[in-house]
């Protein structure tokens, strides 16, 4: 096969490479409302498929299973996620400034995302009795780590003063905090989000001894 060839033909896989993960990101945008709505457990390829424009077949070509399914989305979703507080953190000034953005985008997220950020916590919760979702559940949990850090080591430097915890406790305890939030904010507690937004600035205070 001559040079020219090789490269027509790679260049025609790749094509087909990039359509068929466009074609799974598609679905997996359309699957991600009825996974958040009604959670693992609870939500079969077939239930996807009645609640979306794709059948039960097309779902099974481009996904192994409900696990690779589910894994797609909320990593699709996290995507997004881990880059959120990039702008806030790029254009502080100082460190209440930081503080006070920080905090009130967190109680925004939990308001406008809720039902995502459950699918999420879903996800970890599973990865204690689904070993196959255990790798991509650890990668997410790994990038989530690094947005707090991101967030944490820039407000220290603005103090400035150092991080008194490492970067596991310090997203321990700002992951423990929203965690508890949502779920006071999905049993209809409303001044969930406003009470996130108030205790925020408190625990980035308490990790930074300044």
């Amino acid at each position: 096969m001559t040079e020219a060839k090789e490269r027509t033909r790679d260049r025609i896989s790749r094509r087909q490479v990039d359509k068929f993960e466009q074609r799974r990101a598609q679905l997996a945008e359309s699957a991600l409302q009825t996974l958040a709505e009604l959670g693992y457990a609870r939500t079969s390829l077939r239930e996807i498929a009645q609640n979306s424009d794709f059948s039960h077949g097309v779902l099974h070509y481009y996904f192994t299973d409900k696990v690779d399914l589910l894994t797609h989305c909320v990593r699709q979703f996290e995507e997004a996620c881990v880059t959120r507080y990039d702008e806030i953190v790029a254009r502080a000034h100082t460190a209440s400034e930081l503080q006070r953005d920080f905090a009130t985008a967190m109680a925004a997220t939990l308001r406008a995302d809720a039902k995502l950020h459950r699918l999420w916590y879903d996800l970890r919760n599973q990865s204690l009795f689904e070993a196959s979702f255990r790798p991509d559940v650890l990668e997410i949990d790994r990038r989530r780590e690094a947005m707090i850090w991101h967030v944490v080591s820039r407000y220290a430097d603005l103090v400035p003063a150092p991080v008194t915890v490492p970067p596991r406790v310090a997203y321990a305890l700002l992951d423990g905090l929203f965690q508890q939030a949502l779920l006071q904010y999905l049993s209809g507690a409303e001044e969930a989000a406003a009470d996130l937004e108030r205790e925020v600035p408190t625990v980035l205070a308490r990790v930074v001894a300044g």
